[in-house]
């Protein structure tokens, strides 16, 4: 007998789409008598829609979710697949993270035509990047560079670049290898002076809290390293109380059963940063992630992110 379908709710990006189709194929996998039982549900978020202004002047990075973590609670869709640093660091009631899918690679890519790291750059080149953890990363790399925003989708910002309207652009390695880009003028930055996001690589996908038949069905296809990472990941943001206005890096590793914790926090002009690193029992992960997000807090002060 065929497992109900499970409606899988998405943005409509294509690497949105790709997220998606990797999650219905995983579950297809665990469950060969279902490998139909699915359908991809694409829902227009605001985030998708206002293009022309940073997102921590419209509302943050839950601007990417609000919409899907709405017909996740109405029933509309059964699941919803997300690109983990893409979710609020407090999830709405009455949701949570059912499963995560292996990680992919956790890295930033910086592109340019001109050069091959920022620090080649030439002198007030212009680069591109909505992100506030890239742009401060690079204030306090290159006081010197032009940060203008660049919003929109993996392929609208590759464009722009190649179109000449900035000199370079930082994307993240999974997004690229997800949506099979493979690009000449790329080079992946070491994560020992690049801190990627919380949560950069790993889709997660989310459920209602209260639905045990498809927490059922997803935990077949959770994987516990990626899962035990993201908690470490999002329990740091939490300590921060961390959003799309905060520039913040956080990466937790995993060897066996001990897990390395990686923090920075960059003052928003980029004109000081404090990093951290701790270790423990990857069965303390939260703990780890949370006492890490503390430190960085309390060093960095509560002005730290004033202008954020």
């Amino acid at each position: 007998m065929q497992t109900p379908a499970l409606r899988i709710g998405t943005r409509g990006s294509p690497l949105a789409l790709a997220q998606a189709q990797q999650a219905a194929d995983a579950l297809a996998a665990a469950d060969p008598g279902a490998a139909t039982a699915t359908e991809i549900v694409t829902i227009t978020t605001t985030g998708d829609r206002i293009l022309d202004r940073p997102l921590a002047d419209i509302g943050g990075k839950g601007l990417f979710t609000k919409e899907i973590d709405a017909a996740l609670l109405d029933g509309r869709i059964d699941l919803a697949v997300n690109s983990a640093k893409d979710l609020e660091t407090r999830l709405p009631d009455g949701i949570a993270i059912a499963a995560c899918l292996p990680r992919e690679d956790v890295r930033d890519v910086f592109i340019s035509p001109v050069a091959r790291r920022p620090e080649d750059l030439p002198q007030g080149a212009r680069i591109g990047t909505s992100s506030v953890r890239r742009a401060a990363l690079l204030k306090h790399l290159r006081p010197d560079l032009e940060i203008v925003g660049l919003r929109g989708n993996v392929q609208t910002r590759l464009r722009k670049l190649h179109d000449g309207e900035v000199a370079a652009t930082l994307l993240a390695a999974a997004g690229l290898h997800r949506l099979g880009l493979h690009l000449d003028d790329a080079t992946p930055l070491d994560v020992d002076t690049w801190l990627p996001a919380a949560g950069q690589g790993t889709i997660a996908i989310t459920a209602r809290a209260d639905d045990a038949a498809v927490i059922g069905r997803l935990a077949a296809i959770d994987h516990g390293p990626t899962a035990t990472t993201l908690t470490a990941e999002r329990a740091f943001l939490a300590a921060l109380d961390g959003s799309c206005r905060t520039p913040i890096g956080g990466l937790a590793v995993l060897r066996d059963k001990e897990l390395t914790f990686d923090g920075l926090i960059v003052r928003p002009d980029g004109s000081d940063a404090y990093r951290v690193r701790l270790d423990g029992p990857a069965a303390d992960a939260g703990k780890i992630g949370r006492a890490a997000g503390e430190d960085l807090a309390a060093r960095g002060g509560p002005s730290f992110f004033a202008d954020a």
